[in-house]
């Protein structure tokens, strides 16, 4: 659908391209992105946070890895591939501004987090300031740690956007803390976090910053240097649109020398003598022998693409594609939105009135629309303090486009588009 020159946003005309329906492209070739994404044949998939679709190339990566591994055997593949996977570390490195020794290998974002909180030192009466954006596992962790070691877990309040409140947090630094942790984006919103100036704040006081960058690699742009980011983790199979099983932990020089892996492998140590153990100098020393190489090599595959296309242009085009589907839904009868005010990324959550959410993805699923839907459970300092049972999330990419919203509303309110069109023309257009 093209907009006709009286429907075209100002930006149209200073040369800007556009997806179908005037949603701005940000430079990326969306059709080109959505055809070499087989997932898209078969559904309108909008589950970027939950598990994006991988591309073509991806998935072949991963492939002829296995079918080498069947041929040669599985350490003659790693062999054959090392340089391929030892370029990984430097890829991950780039995302995020940072050095490839600071970066290890992990299989999710919640082994990264688990591998570094134990990490840490925290002895009994360690206060750790915790952002209300926790996700659901870091959260069980550090109520495990306040039950098993006597850390003292203070949640931080929210401020009007949603966000984490900065003048609180302040505060709280002016009393000795172990550590501050936060979700640069949670699962239960589409909320951003403003990390640069939570890292500003707890470097001044000399607290440690912990990142849980989950739901934000891939999709926000992020320089852990910039943003006094100490530690950070996240996954391959979100926004990264690399396969499931994949992660990275990063920690900084700085930190490793006051961390301590509880459970050294010969990946990063070396058993030196009788009874000396040697752990390694960079982050490796978090990692396991044993490794899903096929895996890795795909995420290699999918930094490679995520670095081509450029973190600030896909967060331009999933964060405009979002805002326009927030807009949209603002006017639907019988659709709550519940986004707090802070929510420029490319998630949108809401609620059908009179529908439980987990009915609503089903009939959505039903109607070859695929979202998702997170319970209270999944963040209990967020949607639990908010009096919200659960929330519909969907959650967009670069290979999505106006088509899949329409579908999306479509299937809300049981309606197709008029005149080949829905509310968009209502919407702001975003430049």
């Amino acid at each position: 659908m093209s907009a006709t020159p009286a429907e075209s946003p100002p930006s149209a005309a200073a040369g800007i391209p556009f997806a179908a329906g005037g949603i701005p492209s940000a430079g990326l070739d969306v059709p080109a992105l959505r055809e070499a994404t087989l997932g898209m044949r078969h559904a309108r998939h909008l589950n970027a946070a939950g598990a994006s679709l991988p591309s073509e190339a991806v998935l072949r990566t991963v492939v002829e890895h296995l079918e080498l591994e069947a041929r040669m055997g599985g350490y003659e593949a790693a062999e054959a591939a090392r340089e391929r996977h030892d370029a990984v570390y430097a890829k991950a490195a780039r995302l995020i501004g940072a050095r490839p020794e600071d970066i290890a290998l992990v299989e999710s974002a919640t082994v990264a987090w688990h591998r570094a909180l134990d990490a840490l030192a925290l002895p009994a009466g360690s206060r750790v300031l915790a952002a209300a954006s926790s996700y659901v596992s870091s959260a069980m962790h550090l109520l495990d740690r306040a039950r098993r070691d006597g850390v003292t877990v203070e949640v931080l309040p929210v401020d009007a956007t949603g966000g984490t409140d900065l003048d609180t947090l302040e505060q709280c630094l002016r009393t000795p803390a172990a550590l501050v942790t936060v979700a640069h984006v949670p699962t239960s919103s589409g909320l951003v976090e403003p990390v640069e100036r939570i890292g500003a704040l707890t470097r001044a006081a000399g607290v440690p910053l912990l990142l849980d960058a989950t739901q934000s690699l891939g999709q926000i742009p992020l320089d852990v240097t910039t943003a006094e980011v100490d530690i950070a983790m996240g996954t391959g199979r979100k926004f990264l649109r690399a396969p499931r099983g994949t992660g990275l932990l990063y920690v900084s020089a700085a930190m490793r020398e006051r961390m301590h892996p509880v459970f050294p492998d010969v990946r990063g140590a070396t058993w030196s003598g009788d009874r000396r153990v040697e752990v390694g100098p960079d982050a490796r020393r978090y990692e396991t022998w044993e490794a899903a190489h096929a895996l890795r090599l795909g995420l290699g595959v999918a930094l490679d693409e995520a670095l081509a296309l450029g973190v600030p242009a896909i967060h331009a085009y999933v964060s405009g594609l979002a805002a326009r589907l927030r807009a949209v839904l603002a006017g639907l009868p019988g659709i709550q939105l519940t986004d707090p005010a802070a929510s420029p990324s490319g998630i949108v959550t809401f609620r059908r009135e009179g529908e439980q959410p987990r009915d609503t993805v089903l009939r959505l699923r039903a109607a070859g629309v695929h979202v998702t839907s997170v319970p209270a459970s999944h963040g209990q300092w967020d949607l639990g303090r908010r009096g919200i049972d659960a929330v519909v999330r969907a959650s967009v990419h670069v290979y999505n486009d106006e088509t899949d919203l329409d579908a999306l509303v479509a299937a809300l309110t049981g309606t197709e588009r008029e005149g080949g069109r829905h509310a968009w023309a209502a919407a702001p257009t975003l430049t």
